[in-house]
C-alpha cells in the first residue's frame, strides 16, 4: 500500500521533471501542493485522500492514557494527567477532563469535514477505475458514520453536517435529535454496505462486514436504557429533569422494536462471518482457553499465539502508512508494552488493573470469586477463568525474561508486586513495586499490571527499540455475539442467548451457564466485561445499562501481598514465589493515592466545552452541566 507521503513525492517529482517545452516558467501551480482537481482526477491520489480520513482514528485504544482508566477496569498510575477531573466528578464545560483525540469534538468534525469533501467529489471524479471509486465511496460513508458514532456515544446528539462548508457558510447549527443522529449514521452505513459489497477485505481498511458490524453496535446502543427517555428519567433525576431529552434519548416509539432491529443487525454479522473457535460444544482445557484468548488479543500480530485468530477482527487499526505515523517515542500503539508493563522491566505501569476487575473473573466452576471463602482468599489467583491469566499480571505470574541489569534479582522471570520476608526481621520489596530498586516511580499502585495486548514473545523486550505490531480491535466478531445475546435476552429469547454465550465460554475453557431472568442478564454483562476488557467497551456499557453509579463510581481497591517464611525455612536468594517456603497473605485495601472516585449523573455524557458553545450559541449543553 502506498503511503500518502510517497504518492505526493512522486507527484511532485513528475511536476518538476524537465520537458521539451521551454515555457515551464509560465506554470504557476504551487509545487508543494496537489490541486483539488488533480486529486479527484487520479485514483491513487483520491485513495490517499481517503487514507487521510482514516488517520483520525489515531492509535485506536493504544494510547498512553486509556479509556479503561475512566472505568472500573484500570487506574492510571501517573498523576497530573487530568483523568481525576472526570473520575472525581468535577468536570465542567470550562474545566474539561482528559479527552482522547479519537473522540474529541473538534477533531471528529475535522474528520467528518474530510469525509464530506470525499463524498461530494468522488461521484464526479474523473479517474477511470469505477471499482476503486465505489470502494472509496464506501469507505468515506463508513468513516463519516464511525466519527459520528464516536461523537454521539460520548456527547449525545450532535449537529449533523453532511456537506463541505465554505468560508461564507453559517457554522452555527443546533444539535439534531438523538433519533435523527442514529438514523443518519445507519443510513451512511447502509450506503457503505452497498458500495463495499464484493470489495476485498484488507487489514486496516473497512469492509462490508465491518460496516454491518458498526451498524449493529449503533443499533444496540440505540436500544439501550440510557437512550430510552422513560427509563433514563426513572433512573436519574439529572436526566429526568433535563428539558431536552430528545438530545440523548428516544422520546417516543417502541424500545422492543429497537431491540428487534439490534438483534437482526447483529445476527446478520454472525451469519456473514465465523469468528474464532466459536463452534465448540464443550469447554476446552484451561490452558487452551488461556491460549485462545491470548491469540485473539495478539490479533495475528505476534509469533505467540494462533495467527488464525485474526479472523476475529472485523475492523482493526494496523501499523501501516494508512494511519498515524509511528515513531520511537512511546506514546502509541507500537509501545503499548512500554506504556503499561512492569517497572521491573523498565516499563511505565500506565493503566493498571484494579481489584474491582480482578474480582469479577469467575472461578473455573463458574461460581463468583468470594473473599469470604477462606480457600479462595488464601489463593486468589488460582483456578480462575482462563482469560484472567491472559489479561492480568499478578504477583508470582510468569512473564518475559528480565532485562540484563535485572536478571540477577529475578532469574526465574516472575512478577514481584509484594513484600517478602528476608529472614532477618525485615521484608524485601518486590522489584515490580513502587518501592523497587528498579524505577520505583513507575511502579503499579494496585499491585497488578495489564498483560492483554502486550506481545508475550520472549524475544521481544518492551523497550523503545523493540516495537510490537499488535493490531487494535475497533470491532471484533465476539462483540457481535455478545450484542446478539443481549438483544435476545431483552426480547425474552433466553435459550438462544445462552447458546451463544456458551460458545464464547467454551472457547475460553469455562463451563456452560444455565441462568435465567435477571441472573442471565447479570451473567451476560459480566461475560462482556471480562471478554472485552481493555477494549473501550466498559465505559459505554456501564452508562448505557444505567449501572454506572454502582460500577464506575465504586472507587479503586488494590491488593497488598505479604510473604512470611514458614517455620524453619530460610529465605530464597534471590527471591522467587514458592508456597512451600512462604505463607502468602492477600489484603484488599482502598486506594485513594491518586483518585477518590465518585459518580455524578452528569457523567453519563461528557460536557460540550465552553469554547465550542462560545463558537456556536445554538448548542444546548448536556444534562447536569
Amino acid at each position: 500500500m502506498k503511503s500518502l507521503k510517497f504518492i505526493i513525492m512522486v507527484f511532485l517529482v513528475a511536476l518538476i521533471m524537465p520537458t521539451s517545452c521551454n515555457k515551464d516558467f509560465l506554470n504557476t501551480q504551487p509545487l508543494d501542493k496537489i490541486s483539488s482537481e488533480a486529486t479527484w482526477a487520479d485514483g491513487p491520489l483520491s485513495e490517499a485522500f481517503i487514507f487521510n480520513i482514516y488517520s483520525f482514528l489515531g492509535y485506536g485504544g493504544f494510547e498512553e492514557q486509556a479509556l479503561a482508566a475512566l472505568t472500573d477496569e484500570a487506574m492510571f498510575t501517573h498523576a497530573g494527567r487530568n483523568i481525576n477531573t472526570f473520575t472525581e466528578g468535577s468536570e465542567t464545560p470550562s474545566n474539561v477532563a482528559w479527552v482522547s483525540g479519537t473522540y474529541e469534538w473538534g477533531n471528529m468534525y475535522l474528520a467528518i469535514r474530510q469525509a464530506n469533501i470525499a463524498l461530494d467529489r468522488l461521484p464526479t471524479s474523473t479517474f477511470t477505475d469505477d471499482n476503486l471509486r465505489n470502494r472509496l465511496l464506501g469507505e468515506a460513508h463508513f468513516l463519516r458514520a464511525y466519527y459520528y458514532h464516536q461523537l454521539i456515544r460520548y456527547y449525545g446528539a450532535v449537529p449533523i453536517i453532511d456537506k463541505p462548508y465554505g468560508l461564507d457558510d453559517d457554522y452555527a447549527l443546533a444539535r439534531n435529535t438523538w433519533e435523527e443522529c442514529v438514523d443518519f449514521i445507519v443510513s451512511d452505513l447502509d450506503q457503505a454496505i452497498s458500495f463495499l459489497d464484493g470489495q476485498p477485505e484488507t487489514a486496516g481498511r473497512t469492509s462490508k462486514i465491518a460496516a454491518m458490524a458498526l451498524k449493529a453496535r449503533v443499533l444496540l446502543y440505540a436500544a439501550s436504557d440510557l437512550h430510552d427517555a422513560a427509563k433514563a428519567s426513572a433512573a436519574s433525576s439529572v436526566l429526568g429533569s433535563y428539558a431536552n431529552k430528545e438530545l440523548f434519548a428516544y422520546t417516543s416509539g417502541s424500545q422492543q422494536s429497537r431491540w428487534q432491529a439490534a438483534k437482526a443487525a447483529a445476527k446478520a454479522v454472525l451469519d456473514a462471518g465465523s469468528g474464532y473457535k466459536l463452534d465448540l460444544t464443550e469447554p476446552v482445557s484451561p490452558e487452551a482457553g488461556s491460549a485462545n484468548y491470548l491469540s485473539i488479543a495478539m490479533g495475528g500480530g505476534s509469533a505467540v499465539g494462533d495467527a488464525g485468530a485474526a479472523v476475529e477482527l472485523l475492523f482493526q487499526r494496523t501499523h501501516t502508512s494508512l494511519y498515524t505515523v509511528e515513531d520511537n517515542w512511546p506514546l502509541g500503539g507500537i509501545h503499548f508494552g512500554i506504556n503499561n508493563g512492569p517497572n521491573g522491566y523498565h516499563n511505565w505501569a500506565g493503566n493498571t488493573p484494579i481489584q474491582e476487575l480482578v474480582d469479577d473473573y469467575e472461578m473455573m466452576d463458574g461460581s463468583a470469586f468470594d473473599w469470604n471463602n477462606p480457600e479462595e482468599a488464601a489463593h486468589p489467583f488460582t483456578n480462575r477463568d482462563p482469560r484472567f491469566y491472559s489479561t492480568v499480571l499478578y504477583d508470582g505470574a510468569g512473564w518475559k525474561p528480565r532485562p540484563s541489569d535485572v536478571t540477577a534479582l529475578d532469574p526465574v522471570n516472575q512478577i514481584q508486586t509484594g513484600i517478602y520476608d528476608d529472614g532477618s526481621g525485615g521484608f524485601l520489596n518486590g522489584i515490580d513495586t513502587r518501592e523497587s530498586p528498579i524505577e520505583n516511580w513507575n511502579g503499579s499502585r494496585t499491585h497488578y499490571y495489564v498483560r492483554k495486548f502486550i506481545d508475550a514473545d520472549p524475544g521481544l523486550p518492551d523497550d523503545q527499540s523493540h516495537a510490537q505490531v499488535i493490531p487494535w480491535p475497533f470491532i471484533r466478531y465476539t462483540e457481535m455475539v455478545l450484542s446478539y445475546a443481549e438483544a435476545c435476552i431483552e426480547l425474552g429469547e433466553e435459550d438462544e442467548a445462552r447458546t451463544w454465550i456458551n460458545r464464547i465460554r467454551f472457547r475460553a475453557g469455562m463451563p456452560a451457564i444455565t441462568d435465567a431472568g435477571d441472573a442471565l442478564m447479570d451473567r451476560l454483562r459480566n461475560e462482556r466485561r471480562v471478554e472485552l476488557a481493555y477494549e473501550e467497551h466498559r465505559y459505554h456499557d456501564a452508562r448505557r445499562w444505567l449501572i454506572a453509579p454502582s460500577t464506575l463510581g465504586r472507587g479503586i481497591h488494590q491488593v497488598d501481598i505479604k510473604a512470611t517464611l514458614k517455620p524453619g525455612m530460610s529465605p530464597l536468594v534471590p527471591y522467587r514465589h514458592d508456597e512451600s517456603v512462604y505463607d502468602y497473605t492477600y489484603t484488599v485495601v482502598s486506594n485513594t493515592s491518586n483518585e477518590t472516585r465518585t459518580w455524578a449523573d452528569k457523567m453519563y455524557f461528557r460536557p460540550i466545552s465552553r469554547d465550542e458553545v462560545n463558537r456556536n450559541d445554538k448548542l444546548i449543553q448536556n444534562p447536569g452541566y
